[in-house]
């Protein structure tokens, strides 16, 4: 797959499957309908992305189950699995419901301990993996921490590793430097860079003119910015935390381009009601 060197999608380091999931994200998903690809062409010019990648992008989204085909007349359209349903729910959670802030914690933790055998490189590789994903930071050897109450038992039984591994929910003593220990399980550094860069490239003037695509770049970023945020509690990071910022600024450029983009959407997406509504999602 191809971008040209000027494509807003290179400069802003997001995938081109990633914008797909957002304008599907915001124009197909809960409204049971399909989109044509030609629209879709249409939609990822905006971006800078030739027809040749966005075909490429649609076909390999279908054969890894984030999108399926729906022929209407001799157009072809393209509609959500269920696959990609939960993606697109997980999201709108993780950016509206969840957000980039935890100023209510609770004071817990849950904490993961897990002894494997040497041989499981694999099985170690995918347990330490998702437990990154889901907000775990390592203490020590096989202990893993996360603020608040983590569905850790969900990741363990997945993997088939219930004999394995221990799951409890505990809190600090007061002996305990808590910010010391975030500092040692996480890279702070590395979380407070990705808010950086989503601040350094949308706090000024707009890097793109058209309303669609600075929507869709927009959420891409933001998304790809919280996906990995184990949204440590506030008053145990360094002061100025940019997530605070970067979150106010989303906010208020997300409202902004919504009805322009919407309003952009509306005269170029071809929309046909989709076949299978109701069992995708």
């Amino acid at each position: 797959m191809t971008l040209s060197a000027e494509s807003p999608a290179v400069e802003g380091a997001v995938r081109p499957q990633t914008l797909m999931l957002m304008l599907f994200g915001d124009f197909v998903l809960d409204r049971g309908v399909c989109v044509f690809s030609g629209s879709v062409i249409d939609a990822f010019a905006r971006l800078g992305i030739s027809s040749h990648a966005t075909r490429s992008t649609l076909a390999r989204m279908v054969n890894r189950g984030l999108l399926r085909r729906q022929r209407h007349g001799r157009r072809m359209y393209f509609g959500l699995t269920a696959r990609s349903t939960a993606i697109l729910h997980d999201g709108r959670a993780r950016i509206w419901r969840t957000g980039a802030v935890n100023d209510r914690w609770d004071g817990s933790w849950t904490l993961l301990c897990f002894s494997l055998p040497e041989s499981w490189q694999r099985q170690r590789h995918d347990l330490r993996s998702q437990l990154a994903w889901a907000g775990f930071g390592p203490i020590q050897g096989g202990l893993w921490i996360a603020p608040g109450s983590v569905p850790a038992q969900e990741i363990v039984t997945g993997l088939g590793l219930e004999a394995h591994t221990r799951v409890f929910r505990a809190r600090a003593d007061e002996l305990t430097d808590i910010g010391g220990m975030v500092r040692d399980a996480y890279d702070l550094d590395g979380l407070a860079a990705r808010y950086q860069e989503f601040l350094n490239r949308w706090d000024g003037p707009a890097p793109l003119a058209d309303p669609l695509a600075a929507r869709l770049s927009l959420i891409a970023e933001w998304l790809g910015a919280i996906r990995r945020d184990p949204r440590l509690p506030v008053e145990h990071l360094p002061p100025g935390w940019p997530a605070a910022r970067a979150q106010r600024l989303f906010r208020e450029l997300e409202a902004a381009y919504l009805e322009p983009a919407r309003a952009v959407a509306a005269g170029l997406l071809d929309l046909q009601p989709d076949e299978q509504a109701g069992r995708a999602g």
